[in-house]
């Protein structure tokens, strides 16, 4: 007989404070990284991972803890599985969000840094996820800044960081420039501010290198398709000719339709652009110069320059007009406009009454073919306070040199003014005592740079840092990324498609043709997870429908509340958070206490076999597909069936209890472990092996037949498989129930209904 040590309570709270503290005593979580590695002995390397998360100054959300438990979820049940699970986790702290905030509150960033570090810590340690405390990363260090320091001068050494002046977008609001990737339908990412153009000298990264290894990388891992095809679209591989124009080279996808370009239309930052001196075309490009993309594209307009050009498949002149919709980025900022064939040149030329003239499509312009492409190399520098010195200096004779890595890292200085300026420049701009330096190369007067670089760096490589957080000598160790890289199992918001995911894959192919890593994709597969709204509306503060998970955890205890955010809907898909959810996710995990603590051994059942055997199967394919909801669906199928039979016979085979706190562990961590151990296990749970399913076993060698009488069900008959055609035993069977015989003893019987293998009801006569 197993039972509750001494039957208490099941208080939530008590248990799962208990089970934290103690997890992070023994270290359960924390694997060792330097384990040999030996299938035959069963060490698998599982790096299980959630998207770095930045703390929100006020705290966690419940879709932020949505996010974390269905990671750890995945985590828990592949150790179950046998295998050596790496789940660490740290803080994405620097940059203009946590800055944001800070100018918010009137507090310095390094100073609300470590309060949100403390609170959110706190929360997350209060989830019961099972991350490797030993071994955080929190992006504001500077043992971990200096190695992104050191990864920028490595990115330089190898030509893919360079500096140049070019229209950058500017957010006047968070007063930056941003990478266009930041950039949302002409507004910043962060703030939701009209972006505005600037002409300013920045730091870039050469992704547009990749641009053919990021496409073609996309087949080989098992991501996300909508992932997928947000980064396709926004490499943007187009094939087409260049094709010049009297001096003035044109890109065009469609050079068969050359013979019937009525007119050639440049970017109004094209070089060429500037070389017309009439007023209206002055005014026209400083105008067109501060508007967004998007409204260039929105309303066309443009201005004659007074010249023509000639077409070299006609011969004839055509007028070179300047217009705001043909954009600098894309191609070579010229066009050959081709209104009988593109509806966007002909809104322009019927604006302008510039004649429109068929094409024979047979045109075979003499041109170089060549490939374009959507993508830009990557803005990096951002003229801000809060994040990492971008590590270069400026000498007047030797130009820009990288600091010496032995002097990294380039540290952060305590200053008072730090808020952004809004000048192009950054507020260390203002401190000579940090940008005086000396010519690392031939030891002059100097410059440092000012500047820091985008957080969007700091997260592109945090995943390397995770597993070497001793060394500081070095960045990563050769042995460990090699045993535990690339990532397993990646999961985060679809958001960070173009962002995030798209600068992880850049950093890790350069890495890997430096030679510093042996892998060129960070993350094997990546699992894209859904939205958590409120009441029908996603969760906003000036909504007032923001859940914190604090009072919940409380009141109702962080299993329930897992359980719950995962029951809400598929975990690709979100679901909507209700108070009435979660007060019927609580009553479960008190029926299962009680189930668990009271039971008592008998023989095994052969009906409960079969329903046990089906729910491991069930659970495991669901686990492993991430489908928690139809998961804890099961669950509360296998726990009905084991009530019911507990109900009926005061009897129960722990067994199925066991198999039952078993397929439980990883949505409730605390209440599970608890019940392990009263259940007399010594060792945690979360150490114990998932539950294998028998097939042979699947095959129900009984029916459960509900017994009816005048609708209403008064039993139920548990019946040999083979039995159930038979109606007349079936009857016989069914009539012996004590609770039957008492409705129909003294009765006449109508007639009887049969429905083969699921019920029999007795109609009596009235």
């Amino acid at each position: 007989m197993a039972k509750s040590k001494n039957n208490l309570k099941y208080i939530p709270t008590e248990i799962e404070q208990k089970w934290q503290k103690k997890w992070e005593e023994t270290k359960i979580y924390s694997p060792n990284l330097d384990k040999p590695f030996d299938k035959a002995q069963g060490h698998r390397p599982f790096y299980n991972l959630m998207m770095f998360p930045y703390p929100s100054a006020e705290g966690m959300h419940v879709g932020n803890m949505y996010a974390f438990t269905g990671a750890d979820i995945y985590g828990r049940f592949k150790r179950m599985q046998g295998n050596d699970v790496f789940e660490p986790i740290g803080l994405d702290g620097f940059g203009i969000h946590s800055e944001n905030y800070a100018i918010k509150v009137g507090r310095h960033p390094k100073e609300q840094a470590k309060i949100s570090e403390k609170n959110f810590y706190r929360q997350l340690r209060a989830t019961g996820n099972g991350y490797d405390w030993s071994r955080t990363v929190e992006t504001y260090d500077p043992k971990y800044y200096k190695w992104t320091q050191w990864l920028f001068i490595q990115l330089f050494k190898a030509g893919l960081a360079y500096r140049k002046k070019a229209p950058v977008n500017f957010c006047p609001s968070c007063k930056t420039v941003l990478a266009d990737e930041q950039v949302i339908d002409e507004k910043c990412e962060r703030c939701s501010s009209i972006v505005e153009k600037k002409e300013l000298e920045q730091w870039f990264f050469k992704i547009t290198k990749y641009a053919d290894r990021l496409l073609n990388g996309l087949n080989e891992i098992d991501w996300a398709e909508k992932i997928k095809i947000a980064q396709k679209q926004w490499i943007g591989r187009s094939e087409g000719m260049i094709i010049n124009f009297g001096g003035i080279d044109v890109f065009t996808t469609r050079p068969e339709t050359a013979d019937g370009a009525t007119f050639l239309v440049l970017s109004p930052q094209h070089p060429k652009a500037k070389e017309f001196k009439s007023k209206d075309v002055v005014d026209y490009i400083e105008i067109s110069t501060n508007k967004s993309d998007e409204e260039r594209r929105r309303e066309k307009t443009g201005v004659f320059t007074g010249e023509y050009i000639i077409n070299p498949l006609t011969k004839k002149k055509i007028p070179v007009w300047i217009a705001d919709y043909v954009l600098m980025g894309y191609g070579t900022g010229a066009i050959m406009a081709v209104p009988a064939e593109d509806e966007r040149d002909r809104e322009f030329a019927e604006k302008y009454k510039i004649p429109i003239e068929k094409t024979s499509l047979s045109a075979k312009p003499v041109g170089e073919k060549v490939v374009n492409y959507h993508l830009r190399d990557w803005l990096i520098s951002r003229q801000r306070y809060w994040g990492p010195p971008i590590p270069m200096i400026n000498c007047p004779k030797c130009g820009w040199q990288p600091v010496p890595e032995e002097q990294l890292p380039v540290l952060l200085p305590d200053v008072k003014d730090w808020k952004p300026l809004g000048t192009g420049k950054s507020p260390l701009a203002n401190h000579p005592e940090f940008y005086k330096a000396n010519c690392p190369n031939c030891k002059g007067p100097a410059t440092r740079e000012t500047d820091v670089s985008d957080t969007f760096l700091d997260s592109a490589w945090y995943f390397l840092r995770y597993v070497n957080t001793e060394f500081d000598n070095k960045p990563f160790d050769e042995l460990r990324v090699k045993k535990w890289l690339p990532v397993n199992m990646y999961i985060g918001g679809p958001e960070h498609a173009v962002l995030h995911l798209l600068y992880s894959r850049f950093i890790t192919m350069a890495l890997h043709d430096l030679g510093f890593i042996d892998f060129d994709e960070p993350f094997t597969k990546f699992y894209a997870h859904g939205l958590i709204i409120k009441d029908g509306a996603k969760m906003s503060k000036s909504k007032g429908n923001v859940v914190v998970p604090d009072a919940y955890i409380k009141k109702y205890g962080a299993d329930a509340l897992r359980c719950y955010l995962m029951f809400t809907g598929p975990f690709s898909m979100g679901g909507d958070f209700r108070d009435s959810g979660i007060e019927g996710m609580s009553r479960f995990l008190k029926r299962v206490w009680a189930l668990a603590s009271g039971i008592k051994g008998k023989d095994a059942d052969p009906a409960l076999d079969t329903f046990m055997h089906k729910t491991i199967k069930s659970v495991t394919e669901d686990m492993e597909n991430l489908n928690y909801n139809t998961a804890i669906a099961h669950l509360m199928e296998y726990y009905n069936e084991l009530h019911y039979f507990y109900t009926k016979y005061k009897i129960l085979n722990i067994k199925y209890c066991k198999t039952l706190v078993l397929l439980l562990a990883s949505l409730a961590p605390h209440i599970t472990e608890e019940l392990w151990n009263n259940l007399g296990e010594k060792s945690s749970i979360h150490q114990q092996s998932w539950p294998a399913y028998d097939s042979k076993l699947l095959v129900e060698n009984e029916v459960t037949i509900v017994i009816q009488v005048n609708g209403k069900v008064r039993d139920i008959l548990k019946i040999k498989s083979a039995d159930v055609k038979n109606q007349k035993d079936v009857e016989h069977f069914a009539s012996l129930s004590a609770n039957v015989k008492k409705h129909l003893d003294g009765k006449k019987i109508k007639k009887v209904i049969y429905v083969e293998g699921r019920i029999i009801n007795f109609v009596l006569n009235s």
